[in-house]
């Protein structure tokens, strides 16, 4: 009995399964597959119906995307949806192999990645070992000290006091506080948070280091993030 069927014989109901493929041969396939499994199973053919999609179904358990889409690439999809907040666990389907294109899939957002040609047996298995993760597996609250980031709902508060941000200031500040006491260099946030390929000689991170910097710090509270010099950067928790 496969997970979706176990969960339809309780009191749960059956696992909905967003596929996001622009080959209509391989996504009829993989939609006739999870469906004969017991899926509920939706279908989008590029990225922005996919981002659509996902962004008004709550419902949506689990999101199979192509590396490779037309007008809005897979990757890219995938890291609007991540920096919008959805935890939605993501499996990325792609004909790039290397080791390289596996990491960039990772990086992006992906819980998985499987390659083409597979068999629809492997990816049933791993839509199931996606769909048995628990919930926890992606923290939806950060804290470092008296700062607190809620990534459902988008805040930030330091000591109580609720600090606004910007998307851009959110991300970069979501990036630090995953890595507390972990120096971070202008080049990795330039790959991660900007997601350059190559680190042009650009003053961006610091400019929103310092915007961001402004607004956590309080009057009489002391600075949270600290230069490392010649380095970059680190976040601390003095209170």
């Amino acid at each position: 009995m496969s997970l979706a069927d176990r969960l339809q014989s309780g009191s749960n109901p059956r696992p909905h399964v967003m596929v996001v493929e622009d080959d209509a041969d391989m996504a009829g396939e993989i939609v006739t597959d999870l469906e004969t499994r017991g899926y509920i199973v939706s279908r989008a053919s590029t990225g922005q119906e996919g981002l659509d999609a996902m962004r008004a179904d709550p419902s949506i358990r689990l999101l199979i995307a192509d590396r490779m889409l037309p007008a809005l690439d897979g990757l890219a999809m995938i890291e609007i949806l991540r920096d919008e907040g959805l935890r939605t666990p993501v499996l990325v389907l792609s004909a790039l192999a290397s080791v390289d294109e596996r990491v960039r899939g990772l990086k992006a957002g992906g819980d998985d990645y499987l390659t083409k040609p597979f068999a629809l047996d492997e990816l049933a298995a791993r839509v199931e070992a996606l769909l048995r993760r628990p919930a926890a597996t992606r923290a939806t609250t950060l804290r470092v000290g008296s700062l607190e980031m809620d990534l459902i709902d988008r805040t930030v508060r330091r000591s109580g006091r609720e600090i606004e941000l910007l998307p851009r200031e959110f991300k970069l500040l979501e990036y630090l506080m995953r890595r507390p006491g972990q120096t971070i260099t202008r080049a990795m946030l330039l790959e991660d948070v900007w997601h350059y390929r190559f680190v042009p000689q650009t003053n961006v991170v610091d400019v929103h280091m310092g915007k961001l910097r402004h607004k956590l710090d309080g009057e009489g509270e002391a600075p949270l993030i600290e230069s490392v010099r010649g380095n970059g950067f680190v976040l601390r928790a003095p209170d």
